[in-house]
């Protein structure tokens, strides 16, 4: 990345050791999210996360994944929490609604607590496409959700830091 002006930069490094992670896991379509959850798990250990550092929580489906998110970031206090699902279109609307209000309520609960919140949830209008995108072919969005949550946590942390550096 150029920076011609030398302003200041914040661009951490995918660290993860010490970073205290919860997953939060939607059990409907588990076959799927079952995969994500390990990716995440194995992408967070590779970049340092301990295994003693990171909690994981079942909740029945995606619409839940923002509640559980919030009350972990308020009673656990950890440094990023992850959710995972997988939302499968069905004959009805109900797939759009589902979808819809999980990524809402995933964003407010970072928005509001401070605290990163990873939107790790696959939207497939297949079957086909939920399995690719859980592993099969077109990579894992577990792993992508790890990675994120390691760089949003170290960014967040990042900015603090220069934050309280510029006080007086």
């Amino acid at each position: 990345m150029t920076n011609p002006d030398k302003a200041i930069v914040i661009d951490p490094l995918l660290e993860g050791a010490g970073l205290r992670v919860a997953i939060v896991a939607a059990r409907f379509n588990e076959f799927f999210v079952g995969h994500l959850v390990e990716a995440c798990q194995r992408e967070l250990r590779r970049h340092g996360v301990s295994v003693n550092d990171q909690t994981l929580v079942w909740v029945p489906g995606s619409f839940e994944l923002p509640m559980a998110a919030r009350e972990l970031i308020s009673s656990n206090n950890p440094d990023v929490v992850i959710c995972l699902g997988c939302i499968i279109r069905g004959e009805t609307s109900h797939y759009d609604h589902v979808a819809a209000e999980s990524a809402r309520g995933i964003a407010h609960a970072a928005l509001d607590t401070g605290t990163p919140v990873i939107y790790g949830v696959v939207t497939a209008e297949t079957v086909e496409q939920a399995i690719n995108r859980s592993g099969a072919k077109a990579g894992n969005r577990g792993a992508d959700a790890a990675i994120a949550a390691i760089a949003m946590s170290r960014t967040i942390q990042e900015i603090r830091e220069l934050s309280k550096a510029k006080s007086p």
